[in-house]
């Protein structure tokens, strides 16, 4: 994670929102008096609401994670989808 000061930040704007998008870096935006902000690509920031939906739900989340597990174990049976 990288930290910047807010006049950093705005002078070279095109670099931190670069390595946010290319490298997935957060960027933490420093300002003298609090209040700082984090820097994130569109993609990760996608990526946290899709993970704080699905673990909001208890159920959906033990089901996924037996899933992943049942993966990992090879207790899985491959089928073919039907051509119609």
């Amino acid at each position: 994670m990288m930290a910047v000061n807010y006049s950093t930040l705005r002078e070279n704007l095109k670099k931190y929102c670069d390595a946010a998008n290319q490298d997935l870096e957060p960027i933490i935006v420093t300002r003298k008096n609090g209040g700082n902000v984090v820097l994130i690509s569109e993609s990760e920031y996608n990526n946290l609401l899709e993970n704080l939906y699905i673990r909001s739900d208890p159920e959906y989340y033990n089901k996924l994670l037996k899933s992943i597990e049942e993966l990992k174990s090879g207790k899985t049976l491959r089928s073919e989808l039907a051509d119609e």
